[in-house]
């Protein structure tokens, strides 16, 4: 239970959020691409920063906490699977822009740009805005019930109860106002994050000492994991660890690594960002969505030493005051044994500021493809401006009540992250890795890909998942199962039913300008036109293979500073500096040189 001082700071927090939006409403009804774009005028910084605070999750935060207590540095390799959000390294160099490029509010309205205002781009569309809102929808479900484990502990309530009281006081913000006013009560709440980060940080900083070796708890396991500090803090993957208990899916370590690093890349070529695209969709030009995912990036790398320091104080705590058996509770275990009156209650505020920032994106996002997909698209498409934003904030209401009714079923919050990112997450990314790269690929098959993955993904989970005891079995089965479904309903889909119309492709790639096969369309163009696009193109790719590991040695940087391994530091200092180097002259350098098509569609 709180001091009646922490419990005054929190309710002054929710106050001024609350005040907030309700001064930022009339900004945000102005219209439909005020209330999910901010009318495409916000500047790149402050689309950055409302990422970071977006992805600075509770959830995340917790389970991510956990895997460092409990594996050390190999917590890092193993969040490869969405924690580490190496999707920004993607968005980053080319798919950003990508998205921006085209102009539209959603990645369902998106789907008509790539394959026609015809029969086929309507199935794609609202195949797409689906899929979407059910993705939407569990991932509320998955941040609500984290959600509740944290303010649970807290307010002395039942954690179910906590949940819905979280999401019901997002709900109102985000209904009020929208992405503008998401945005900037991000900055706010970032500030807030930033002094948890600091401070925490400092705690762990001058309290921790770990010993040569020491014991810690996993979920599931009879005996605690006894580990070297030098094993735990090491930065070099092994192919083999010795995990029990819940753990015990990631000991094959080096496969299972390569395994997540595979679907990143998959669903980082394909563009499946969810409701981190929105910025780059409300971005102004291709150099702000480059340079809002620079800031984004190195925002976000300060969330790693926070993750650490909750890590090493849950190890002292057990070291020195006894055994904290969930690892996913050492976040609120800590803030209630190590952190003094007063300060308390402005580091649980700031957690709230990062759980009700995620919260706000998933909830705007999601609504948006239900007002623009299938409300205006089908529905009523004369529908007034007023009309629409009405229908924005019902259909923000439908998400959390979904989600908070999904969300009663679930306990264990790890589990439901694995199937969101490993399972429904890759069976929705085939398909949309696809419409970038292939010209013959279509609306159908789009459709076809997508219904696959969804089913199979439930499927997997509900159906065959509990036929195999082996957890690591079960991973690669929820991998493998919804991709592959996919995969061949997108094959089937698109070669049954006749190609997109070649005018629409050829729009479509000369207002985007992705490489893969684009043959024809690509040959229509001015042969300087054609060296321009080339060029850009072989810089991306050339870019994004050093972007990668950039951004993962950013963030294990943070990671080693905090378990103080000078050592380590200092290596991954020196391969951090020459790959910014590298980012420099192969990427950072062009990004004011857009390429610019000025023919009309009936030229090809």
């Amino acid at each position: 239970m709180l001091h009646p001082i922490d419990d005054f700071i929190i309710l002054l927090y929710l106050v001024a959020v609350m005040a907030l939006s309700f001064i930022l409403e009339r900004k945000a009804s102005t219209d439909l691409e005020s209330y999910f774009l901010g009318g495409r005028s916000l500047p790149w910084w402050m689309l950055g920063a409302s990422g970071m605070a977006a992805n600075t999750d509770l959830a995340g935060t917790m389970v991510i906490s956990a895997l460092i207590y409990a594996l050390g540095a190999k917590g890092f390799f193993i969040e490869i699977r969405g924690g580490v959000v190496l999707i920004m390294a993607f968005l980053m160099i080319f798919m950003g822009k990508w998205n921006r490029r085209a102009q539209v509010m959603t990645m369902a309205e998106w789907m008509q740009l790539r394959f026609g205002d015809g029969r086929q781009g309507k199935t794609a569309r609202i195949i797409s805005a689906i899929a979407t809102i059910f993705f939407s929808i569990g991932t509320m479900s998955y941040f609500s019930v984290a959600g509740g484990k944290f303010l649970g502990q807290f307010l002395g309530m039942d954690d179910r109860l906590a949940s819905i009281l979280l999401v019901l006081l997002t709900l109102i913000y985000t209904v009020v106002s929208g992405f503008y006013g998401g945005v900037i009560t991000d900055l706010f709440q970032g500030v807030l994050i930033f002094i948890a980060i600091i401070y925490v940080c400092y705690i762990a900083l001058t309290t921790v000492t770990l010993p040569e070796t020491f014991s810690v708890a996993i979920s599931g396991a009879e005996q605690a994991k006894t580990w070297s500090f030098q094993e735990w803090s090491s930065i070099i993957p092994p192919w083999t660890v010795d995990l029990p208990g819940d753990y015990a899916i990631f000991n094959l370590f080096g496969g299972v690594v390569a395994f997540y690093l595979l679907k990143t890349v998959i669903e980082g070529c394909s563009g499946s960002g969810g409701y981190m695209l929105q910025r780059y969709l409300a971005a102004k030009s291709d150099r702000d969505a480059g340079l809002l995912s620079l800031f984004w990036i190195l925002l976000l790398s300060f969330r790693w030493p926070l993750m650490t320091a909750f890590a090493l104080l849950g190890i002292h705590y057990s070291l020195t005051k006894g055994t904290i058996t969930d690892p996913e509770l050492i976040l609120p275990t800590v803030l209630a044994e190590y952190i003094p009156i007063g300060m308390k209650g402005l580091l649980v505020a700031s957690f709230l500021a990062a759980a009700m920032s995620t919260f706000n994106a998933i909830i705007n996002a999601g609504a948006a493809y239900w007002v623009k997909d299938i409300y205006q698209a089908y529905l009523k498409p004369n529908a007034s401006e007023s009309q629409l934003v009405l229908q924005s904030r019902l259909a923000s209401i439908l998400i959390v009540v979904i989600g908070l009714i999904f969300s009663f079923n679930v306990t264990n919050i790890n589990d439901i992250w694995g199937w969101l990112t490993t399972g429904l997450g890759v069976g929705l990314a085939v398909p949309l890795l696809l419409r970038w790269y292939w010209w013959r690929f279509n609306g159908y098959g789009f459709a076809a890909g997508t219904l696959a993955g969804m089913f199979s993904a439930i499927f997997a989970k509900a159906v065959v998942i509990p036929l195999f005891p082996n957890p690591v079995m079960q991973e690669y089965f929820l991998f493998l199962i919804p991709s592959i479904c996919s995969l061949i309903g997108c094959i089937i889909g698109t070669l049954l039913t006749p190609p997109t119309e070649k005018p629409v492709l050829h729009h479509f790639y000369r207002i985007t300008r992705p490489f893969g096969f684009w043959g024809e369309m690509r040959e229509s163009l001015k042969p300087n036109i054609q060296a321009k696009i080339k060029a850009e193109n072989q810089r991306d790719i050339l870019a994004t293979f050093l972007a990668v590991p950039w951004q993962m040695i950013l963030f294990m940087m943070g990671i080693m500073f905090m378990m103080k391994r000078w050592d380590n530091l200092g290596i991954l200092a020196l391969f951090f500096m020459l790959l910014t180097i590298g980012l420099y002259f192969t990427w950072f350098r062009y990004l004011s040189k857009e390429v610019k098509i000025t023919q009309d569609i009936e030229e090809y």
